[in-house]
């Protein structure tokens, strides 16, 4: 296959691997960054023998974030619960394919929260094999490990994942009502009304960057995630719908800028999770306006 017809084919699958990359990695941008590693690999293989290319670039792009998520570990100094992967934010009523074809299998904010949790190899056993389902035998060299390992990798991570994760109300309107009760409620400074769409244990997860005074911090409770909304009516936020990782949101202004992206995790009626990205670089890299 000459480099053409390889360019060609590689772009075919081009979403394929970045929603893999996405769910493995939960950043945009070093996603990107995964897949283009995968074409230079590509680019300089001899693939005449390979009779399943996109599998194959799928577990090169697996080995690339095992990698990847390997080097972050080593690294990263702030506490994983307090980190919120990158969402996927959209414009409510505006097309976006390309957006779209990443959460194709919609991933919930969530869920990705949970999988930054997980060790690197779990991530990668569970997000291959559950997500994308390639078999254990295929995985296992990946992580090094034997077929029988590599499934109890996988395992452990679909406890933790199931234990953890919600599953959101998969009705869109009912959503936004949810999530625009939650609004007025915030706004005009309205307690019971917090109250009634708020989950008694609901988690609300900010991150503020590392150098926001916003901070990072985790709040749990009704309670005390209401105390925490009254504060919005105090600085006039206005608010405006978005979808966020295919599921209700809200992006904050202050004075026409943003100052959060808001996504929630609705169970029900009830608000499960809030997860706010305060993180100015982040908001702008985001595409956030």
């Amino acid at each position: 296959m000459d480099q053409d017809a390889l360019a060609a084919r590689f772009e075919a699958d081009r979403g394929h691997l970045r929603a893999v990359a996405y769910r493995m990695l939960g950043s945009l941008s070093e996603a990107e960054d995964a897949v283009q590693e995968a074409w230079f690999r590509l680019s300089r293989s001899d693939v005449s023998e390979v009779h399943n290319l996109s599998g194959w670039l799928t577990t090169v792009v697996g080995r690339v974030c095992l990698d990847l998520l390997r080097s972050r570990a080593a690294r990263r100094e702030d506490p994983l619960e307090y980190y919120i992967p990158d969402p996927v934010v959209r414009e409510e009523g505006a097309a976006d394919p390309e957006r779209e074809a990443l959460l194709a299998d919609s991933v919930g904010l969530a869920l990705l929260v949970v999988l930054e949790t997980l060790a690197p190899a779990e991530r990668l056993a569970f997000v291959l094999h559950d997500m994308f389902a390639v078999s254990f035998d295929e995985i296992a060299p990946i992580v090094d490990r034997t077929p029988a390992a590599t499934r109890q990798l996988a395992s452990r991570a679909r406890r933790r994942v199931q234990g953890a994760t919600p599953a959101p109300a998969p009705d869109a309107t009912k959503q936004r009502e949810v999530v625009n009760a939650f609004l007025a409620a915030s706004q005009a400074g309205d307690f019971e009304g917090l109250l009634a769409v708020l989950d008694p244990d609901v988690l609300l997860r900010v991150d503020g960057g590392v150098l926001t005074a916003a901070a990072t911090k985790l709040i749990r409770g009704a309670e005390a995630v209401t105390a925490q909304a009254l504060t919005f009516s105090k600085f006039r936020h206005s608010a405006r719908p978005v979808t966020v990782n295919g599921a209700a949101g809200l992006v904050s202004l202050t004075n026409g800028v943003p100052v959060g992206l808001m996504a929630f995790t609705i169970v029900e009626d009830r608000i499960v999770t809030i997860d706010i990205v305060a993180d100015p670089e982040r908001l702008a890299a985001l595409g956030v306006h």
